[in-house]
């Protein structure tokens, strides 16, 4: 498996490089633009690539708008003013390559954030892309909930106020013990993410993909877990080691590509079961008929 994951680690990033151009640079820029900014973290991340899905395949497609995170894990992305708001934002952290700055080294799995493209904003520099946007905007892909109802159901998982904004910029304030509640959850679900990299990215070089139903599955699998692996105690962290062992072993079951259609069943009990959070019985997935996996990179 170690192997396997390394190996898969240097396709993503050469897939990165023929993608996406040189760091730092914007791609797919329009004759009349407009500007997106913000920032991606779990913590900040430093050469993370980002751009907008304009197909929802969570792939670098020719003509997308891409850039780079920059040494503080900040990205302006120019557009065209009528995608604003339009697609969603994905973020690509690669290991090897991507910096946590938490750590300040580079991130040991390969992962992929979000943000739905209904918080967009062209006019303010607040589309932060973190693991709690991402699981938001796959809670909104299942089309039951709003993006409020999103957030108050992240915000329920991981025990804070009614109404708290689960899509600020958590490490802006780090004194707020709201935004260090989020931070913590964040990190878990980036390291939960990057240990199935082996499971949810397929092929090699720049055909490399990230299987859609097996990512969504991981994510509703996360969700359903969040209570329990939300803190860093040491019963969220042996939580944690539980549930990855798990994905690990079952999120190969879901065929590679297979389509989905119910997607709201990976976030009502996941992989391992339990709205509330446990870490035990519970199917894997609903039933799944649909749209086939996406691809993660342009050639």
């Amino acid at each position: 498996m170690k192997i396997q994951v390394v190996t898969i680690a240097a396709a993503i990033t050469a897939g990165l490089i023929a993608g996406c151009g040189s760091g730092g640079s914007t791609s797919g820029t329009p004759a009349t633009s407009a500007t997106v900014s913000g920032a991606v973290a779990d913590g900040y991340l430093v050469g993370a690539t980002v751009f907008l899905d304009k197909n929802g395949n969570y792939r670098l497609d020719t003509g997308e708008p891409s850039t780079t995170t920059d040494a503080n894990g900040a990205y302006t992305l120019t557009v065209d003013p009528a995608d604003v708001g339009k697609y969603p934002i994905v973020a690509m952290a690669v290991k090897g390559v991507t910096i946590d700055k938490d750590t300040n080294l580079p991130v040991q799995g390969s992962y992929i954030l979000s943000m739905p493209q209904d918080s967009v904003s062209g006019t303010v520099s607040g589309n932060f892309i973190s693991p709690m946007s991402t699981q938001i905007r796959e809670l909104m892909a299942t089309g039951k909930y709003t993006m409020q109802q999103a957030m108050d159901l992240m915000s329920t998982k991981i025990g804070l106020p009614a109404g708290t904004d689960m899509l600020a910029n958590y490490m802006a304030n780090p004194n707020s013990a709201n935004n260090q509640a989020m931070h913590t959850a964040a990190q878990n679900m980036a390291s939960l993410m990057g240990s199935q990299m082996g499971q949810v990215f397929t092929g090699s070089g720049s055909t490399t993909t990230v299987d859609v139903n097996r990512y969504r599955g991981m994510m509703g699998t996360i969700f359903s877990n969040m209570s329990s692996i939300r803190g860093s105690g040491i019963n969220s962290q042996s939580a944690m080691t539980t549930l990855m062992g798990n994905m690990t072993a079952n999120l190969p079951s879901i065929t590679a590509g297979q389509p989905y259609r119910n997607m709201s069943a990976s976030f009502r009990g996941g992989m391992m079961g339990g709205g509330a959070g446990t870490t035990s019985g519970g199917g894997m997935m609903g039933s799944t008929t649909g749209t086939s996996g996406g691809s993660m990179m342009g050639q």
